[in-house]
């Protein structure tokens, strides 16, 4: 079991999210960047879908009542400290937290970051996801107190990344919104061509930009219609709405772009301050975008390669290697 300790900013229980269900209202929620969840999970050596904690600005304190293998994916400042002192973690890389030690991860660098454990966090399993939804309590919440049960992994091989994930620096690329025509051509233009600012109203439902105001024609307001993580909605006030994992399934403002597939996951590291561009593609460019990401991703899982720096015995001896071997000198 897991216990944390302490929380002092959000972070939640992700996976794949649970689709299926927004025609009943139920936003698909899962992790903001999937990739990193998947390389969270296979450093840790779990399925690409398995349960981890997503951390934003700092995470949580938690301890372990047996020893566990953990991974984080993403940039953060961490230590483990326990009996024998305190020693630093690093990210990109499984480790071992011994039973009683404390796991206290510090600032997350990065945006968002993911920590795994091998074998998998086991929190509630709600319509088909274990992934944390907090307006209709939906999932384990990452509160202190709280216990959550991992699965048989405390013997994995510690592995490590030999290949960092690239992260593009260019624009975030969005093709035409459903609802494009209820903009003027100079809010079109002044959408891809301005710099806009993620404000403080931002969280893992989306992010609101400030920056030019993009006027409409004939109003914002439309009929409710489906929207989708990375829809980029314009209230009334013409300052546009990035929606993200947790977002609604419906909506009633009018919709200038859609953030492509494979630009959504940059969107989950941007906190307040964070400066964004926009550049318009054709759906065929965003279909190759999505290849090209599946290939990168791919190209780093198989990067993944067992950590000799420290061999862990104990974890050699639980996968019993060899058996039957017999002295040849007889």
């Amino acid at each position: 079991m897991l216990e944390i300790l302490a929380c002092p900013f959000p972070a939640s229980l992700q996976d794949a999210g649970r689709p299926g269900y927004r025609h009943l209202g139920v936003p698909l929620s899962g992790a903001l960047d999937p990739e990193w969840l998947a390389l969270a999970n296979a450093l840790a050596g779990n399925a690409a879908d398995a349960a981890a904690i997503e951390m934003r600005l700092a995470g949580p304190r938690l301890t372990s009542g047996t020893d566990a293998l953990f991974a984080i994916a993403g940039e953060i400042d961490a230590r483990i400290v326990g009996a024998a002192g305190t020693r630093a973690v690093a990210p990109w890389r499984s480790q071992r937290l011994h039973a009683g030690e404390e796991l206290r991860i510090d600032a997350v660098k990065s945006g968002v970051a993911y920590l795994a454990f091998a074998g998998g966090i086991e929190g509630r399993r709600e319509l088909g996801s274990r992934s944390r939804y907090e307006r209709a309590d939906l999932g384990s919440p990452c509160l202190p107190g709280v216990a959550l049960k991992v699965g048989a992994g405390a013997t994995a091989i510690p592995r490590r990344l030999g290949l960092l994930p690239a992260q593009g620096d260019g624009p975030i690329r969005v093709i035409p919104g459903p609802q494009h025509e209820r903009f003027s051509d100079a809010a079109w233009h002044s959408f891809l061509s301005s710099e806009f600012v993620v404000g403080r109203e931002a969280d893992r439902m989306g992010l609101r930009l400030d920056g030019p105001r993009l006027e409409h024609v004939g109003g914002a307001d439309i009929v409710s219609d489906a929207v989708t993580p990375g829809a980029i909605q314009v209230p009334g006030d013409g300052r546009p709405i990035v929606l993200l994992a947790d977002c609604q399934t419906v909506g009633g403002y009018a919709k200038i772009a859609t953030v492509i597939g494979a630009d959504l996951p940059r969107l989950g590291h941007a906190l307040p301050g964070t400066r964004l561009r926009f550049a318009a593609v054709t759906l065929a460019a965003a279909l190759t975008a999505r290849q090209e990401a599946a290939l990168a991703l791919a190209a780093s899982l198989d990067a993944i390669v067992p950590d000799t720096a420290e061999p862990d015995l104990a974890a050699l001896y639980g996968a019993n290697l060899i058996d039957g071997v017999i002295d040849a000198t007889h």
